[in-house]
């Protein structure tokens, strides 16, 4: 393993930390902190930008191909699947929720999430490849 492929996961990791951090922080209001995490998620996000450079100088930049629209489409797919999910799990998880919320939420959230597993079927699909 290269040096600068180490610093990347080191940045990464403690980044992604941080900024979770700081977002619980904002999020959660038992915790009465809103200002801190908004400067802790922004020293987060700082770090995760120093990852920037760091991963210019090991992957120099590649000629451009044509577009790969099966690629652009698992892209979508999966951000419609990841928001549907997120809409879910936000049903069940925020304030008194009803039992039909609960119902509501995890239903949503299981067809988000099989949209999600789907997608690399649908990526091999439109390129014509094989499901192994």
């Amino acid at each position: 393993m290269k040096k600068e492929t180490l610093l990347e996961i080191i940045l990464g990791t403690i980044g992604g930390l941080v900024f979770a951090i700081g977002m619980c922080m904002c999020l959660l209001p038992e915790w009465n902190l809103f200002t801190q995490g908004i400067v802790v998620a922004i020293i987060g996000f700082i770090i995760l930008l120093c990852i920037i450079p760091v991963y210019r100088k090991e992957h120099p930049k590649k000629p451009r191909g044509p577009i790969n629209w099966g690629l652009v489409l698992t892209f979508v797919i999966g951000i419609i699947g990841s928001l549907i999910m997120g809409f879910g799990m936000s049903k069940v998880m925020v304030g008194e929720a009803s039992q039909a919320d609960m119902l509501v939420g995890i239903i949503t959230g299981v067809v988000g999430l099989i949209i999600c597993v789907l997608n690399y079927p649908i990526y091999s699909y439109i390129n014509g490849n094989k499901i192994k």
